[in-house]
């Protein structure tokens, strides 16, 4: 029988033979029109249906009012900071909008944050369920784990919707890992799935790579460090000479042993074979000299490749000549992530005087802390006045001497070198030209999120921009 609303009001749930434990929170009051009125003073209509019967009567709005009356169902504490953002996410709705993320994430710096706990995401992925709405969920840095690794499972296999799932160092661990890879063996919506920084090591890690075997509709998987062993790393690398669909992959810092470089050879292989790969992050894999020529070998012959990201590594000028050699013959490389190696200015020189005379498809070029001085950071600079193409670079943590700064501040100043193409900016001081850091690059927001401005702003993450893998970082 359908309740009055005077009967369904949050503060009537409890029995009239025990008193009332859960008061009418701040946010909310209620009154005789069977409204829930939130601090705003803004109403939200009564959702029809008993409590039990939520299953019949998908919300598709209100998410307020059925996450205070899930928490009261299940005697789980009612978070401000939930509230704040599904009262968001209720106005969104309210305005017709589609295609939205629920961000609950826990590094928020502009107000305070109580942690999402695996309890607190079942009660999430209740609200997220058969939602047309939201088809993005983000709950970076919280503490679901295990627990609500299992409920993200789930929610795989019954959210009809959800494309973009984050769940980045969320502490879930290899078993956490085995039950989300599984669901994705039958899901056939999510797009791209963050699992950075959790640590589901080399026995999740060959998980997902079985699960790439049979899922067809994954683009883009971030697996970053997550402790991935060198048997999951040659397990991607083999999945992927015949999966067609991933165009982004992230195993940044596996946990590899021994100086054979044998994640390299792998990996070579499997870019002459697949012409599907657009983005592959080979961040932090002890890459010397010998691995970068096993990977440029392998792109004389790939013709899909668009963003390498070879940073934090050992490679010295020796890996430069196989790049440069490289980047005469190969017409996709777009973006080239080079950043805290060791180039230094042979290795600046070989690239400059390819792109200068020969590359005409490279558009942007890390070389952050490289140990290059003034005459290498000169000589890049010259490419770029005869190169066309080539519109971002990014420098910062290298030697300048005066010759660097003028040089790129004649750039900017001209217009071949926009000031958010760059990571440095020319001031003047007692006549003297001088170059300041500014907070732009490839993937500046991979890890955080500024505590003011856009957190995907087009500057700080030109990557992104350049090579649309998806529409998140």
């Amino acid at each position: 029988m359908q309740r009055s609303p005077q009967e369904a009001r949050p503060e009537s749930r409890t029995p009239p033979s025990a008193p009332s434990t859960t008061p009418t929170p701040a946010w909310a009051a209620a009154d005789g029109s069977g409204k829930i009125r939130n601090f705003s003073g803004h109403h939200f209509p009564q959702l029809p249906g008993l409590l039990h019967n939520r299953e019949a009567a998908e919300p598709i709005g209100g998410l307020q009012e059925y996450y205070y009356e899930l928490c009261v169902e299940k005697s789980q504490e009612i978070k401000p900071f939930i509230l704040h953002i599904l009262q968001k996410v209720d106005e969104e709705i309210e305005k017709g909008l589609v295609g939205i993320t629920l961000n609950v994430a826990g590094n928020c710096r502009l107000m305070p944050v109580e942690r999402v706990t695996g309890e607190d995401f079942w009660i999430l992925c209740r609200i997220l369920k058969n939602n047309p709405y939201i088809n993005g969920l983000d709950v970076r840095y919280n503490l679901i784990s295990d627990v609500g690794a299992s409920y993200a499972a789930e929610l795989l296999q019954k959210q009809h919707n959800l494309i973009y799932l984050n769940l980045m160092f969320n502490d879930i661990r290899p078993e956490g890992g085995e039950l989300i890879a599984k669901a994705l063996h039958k899901n056939t919506t999510l797009k791209h799935l963050r699992m950075t920084g959790n640590k589901i090591e080399n026995k999740g890690g060959m998980f997902f790579a079985a699960m790439l075997q049979i899922n067809s509709s994954l683009e883009k998987l971030d697996l970053g460090d997550c402790d991935l062993g060198m048997q999951s790393v040659i397990a991607f690398a083999t999945v992927l000479t015949q999966n067609q669909t991933i165009k982004g992959l992230n195993l940044n810092r596996p946990v590899l042993y021994g100086e054979q470089e044998e994640s390299t050879v792998h990996l070579g292989h499997m870019l002459k074979e697949n012409q599907c790969l657009v983005e592959l992050h080979l961040c932090k894999h002890d890459i010397k000299n010998c691995g970068m020529k096993q990977l440029c070998d392998a792109l004389y012959l790939n013709r899909s490749l668009r963003y390498l990201d070879v940073s934090c590594n050992k490679i010295t000028q020796d890996g430069m000549v196989c790049l440069a050699d490289v980047l005469k013959k190969n017409t996709t490389l777009e973006v080239i992530d080079l950043s805290f190696n060791r180039i230094e200015n042979a290795g600046a020189n070989y690239l400059s005087d390819t792109l200068a005379s020969h590359n005409r498809t490279l558009k942007a070029l890390s070389v952050v802390s490289n140990n290059i001085k003034g005459e290498g950071l000169v000589a890049l600079s010259q490419s770029m006045k005869t190169n066309p193409t080539l519109s971002n670079i990014y420098l910062w943590g290298n030697k300048f001497d005066e010759a660097t700064c003028v040089a790129y501040s004649d750039l900017i100043h001209m217009g071949r070198l926009k000031s958010d193409n760059t990571d440095v900016e020319p001031y003047v001081v007692d006549g003297h030209v001088y170059l300041a850091e500014v907070s732009n690059g490839l993937k500046r927001h991979y890890y955080w999120t500024p505590g003011y401005g856009e957190a995907c702003s087009l500057s700080s993450n030109a990557g992104l921009t350049l090579v649309p893998v998806g529409q998140y970082l």
